[in-house]
């Protein structure tokens, strides 16, 4: 595997874990009792840290991708193993194509 396809992957792990991470351990006014500004939404986050947020996402993708590589070489799950129709014949009346 070529280290621009290692790069890419990571790069979606990464995405994927922010999204992923983003609504743990986050708090509303309401729950951490501090008054809310005017017009604010009843779900907008009082401690919103997008440094931490980062930092668990870099952790996590670099778990995920590094699993994903070793997968990758070793062959533990392949194509073949997440086949849902298996080896089913055909449905009858088709012609094969």
């Amino acid at each position: 595997m070529q280290i621009t396809s290692i790069i890419a992957i990571y790069a979606l792990m990464w995405v994927m874990s922010a999204f992923l991470l983003l609504p743990f351990g986050v708090k509303t006014h309401e729950e951490a009792g501090l008054p809310k500004i005017d017009g604010q939404a009843d779900s907008a986050p009082a401690n919103f840290r997008p440094g931490r947020l980062a930092l668990r996402a870099t952790l996590l993708a670099a778990l995920a991708t590094a699993f994903f590589v070793v997968n990758y070489t070793q062959g533990w799950i392949t194509a073949e193993d997440i086949n849902l129709l298996g080896n089913a014949p055909p449905p009858e009346g088709s012609s094969g194509s």
